[in-house]
């Protein structure tokens, strides 16, 4: 009998061999990722766990404005998944045809903030309060390509304080850098998201706007059409709205995506 396994095995093996050849082991891909600034400790925190998850895969984090992650993806930068602070930069990638038609899906939500140093700033209730004097600067995004600042502009234009407001504003390239100003004191309010208010020990949020009066805050991910790896990139752009992902942007305070109305 064991004479009868060994010729076997030295019949097979060729055929083994070269099923080998034709069919490889699936190797392990880097993902470079366009992701918002404001997705940065969540993703930090879920590259190694989607590593594990996939067999090892890698992500290459790209960390920017939303509106700076779409010019450079239109300027023709690699990049295999997009995921965006805002449906509008996304909106503009897939009319021009840039991304992988059915992989675009809503995956978080999130609410808007003004927050405050926790030591000696000026008393910040509500978003009027910053009309007063002892606020001389108000930190958010640049409304062009920065999402917060875009959503920051539309609520303080919705409940007529834009004006007054923007007199004052210090625009900044994305939302981490409006934190930072706080932080350091060179502004003295300023409106990013819950999700980063929450990771400072130096600041307090003064104000959140509720859900119902701030504008809809919602973050796609698609995977770009130029991507050299599809497979790879739709599996990552799928996991994350898999509740291991899910239960790590919550962490950081995301929300789920909203029901469609």
């Amino acid at each position: 009998m064991k004479k009868l396994t060994v010729k076997l095995a030295r019949f097979f093996a060729p055929a083994l061999a070269a099923f080998a050849v034709a069919f490889p082991a699936a190797r392990a891909e880097e993902l470079t990722v366009f992701a918002a600034a404001s997705l940065s400790n969540a993703l930090k925190e879920l590259a190694p766990a989607y590593a594990k998850a996939s067999g090892g895969d890698t992500l290459r984090l790209n960390l920017a404005s939303s509106g700076a992650l779409t010019r450079q993806i239109r300027e023709g930068a690699p990049a295999d998944v997009i995921l965006s602070a805002d449906e509008l930069r996304v909106d503009q990638l897939e009319n021009a045809g840039l991304l992988l038609a059915g992989t675009r899906r809503t995956l978080l939500g999130n609410t808007l903030v003004i927050v405050v140093a926790k030591d000696g700033a000026p008393p910040v209730a509500q978003a009027a309060d910053l009309l007063a004097p002892n606020v001389r600067r108000v930190g958010m995004g640049e409304p062009a390509t920065v999402p917060a600042g875009t959503y920051a502009k539309e609520y303080l234009t919705k409940i007529k304080l834009w004006e007054g407001v923007s007199a004052k504003a210090v625009y900044l390239d994305n939302v981490r850098s409006v934190l930072a100003a706080v932080e350091s004191g060179n502004a003295d309010a300023g409106f990013v998201y819950k999700t980063d208010a929450l990771i400072s020990k130096k600041v307090k949020i003064a104000r959140e706007i509720p859900l119902a009066e701030g504008p809809s805050i919602t973050y796609p991910v698609a995977v770009v059409r130029r991507t050299k790896k599809p497979d790879a990139a739709k599996r990552f752009a799928e996991w994350l709205a898999t509740p291991p992902a899910q239960t790590v942007f919550a962490k950081y305070g995301f929300l789920p995506a909203p029901a469609k109305k």
